[in-house]
């Protein structure tokens, strides 16, 4: 791992830099600096699974053969509600990252949960850490929004669309 500063007490595994090499390099974190259509067809994977899930809900809600578009509408609001959940938890993660390495102190457990420290970093290891934020976390917080607020949207156009439709 990578050490900002030598006499940084904070344990390795809870310096920001370290925090944020583990969360990049984790198997879900991962997914949201992937490039454009790979983060698509993860988004679409996730939604897919989730609409297929809600599906025999829909249809006792709604028939298939009599009402397609309130089935669908309904079966995509459960896709929706299901993507919202992982792409909270991604907000969540990179989120919390995004702060400790933006924060002029960092608080960290030297053995456990009683004995807390804060530590000031060096104006040297802030600038990095800061320059790290804008250029690496920055847009992935952004696509995150963004993804958040599309998906807003489209739950918002289905409950439109059947709201219509009833």
């Amino acid at each position: 791992m990578i050490s900002p500063s030598m006499s940084c007490p904070v344990p390795k595994d809870q310096q920001p830099l370290n925090e944020y090499v583990e969360l990049k390099e984790a198997f879900f974190y991962r997914w949201a600096k992937l490039e454009r259509s790979q983060y698509l067809r993860m988004l679409l994977l996730i939604w897919l699974g989730f609409a297929i899930i809600f599906s025999p809900v829909a249809m006792s809600i709604q028939s298939p053969n009599r009402h397609l578009w309130q089935f669908i509408c309904v079966a995509n609001i459960g896709g929706s509600v299901g993507l919202i959940l992982p792409v909270l938890l991604l907000l969540s993660g990179w989120g919390h990252v995004k702060q400790r390495l933006d924060s002029a102190k960092i608080f960290y457990e030297e053995s456990g949960w009683y004995d807390g420290q804060t530590w000031e970093k060096p104006e040297a290891d802030l600038a990095k850490d800061r320059l790290l934020v804008a250029y690496e976390i920055k847009p992935v917080m952004t696509r995150l929004q963004k993804t958040l607020l599309g998906i807003i949207g489209i739950l918002l156009l289905s409950f439109g669309i059947l709201n219509i439709l009833h």
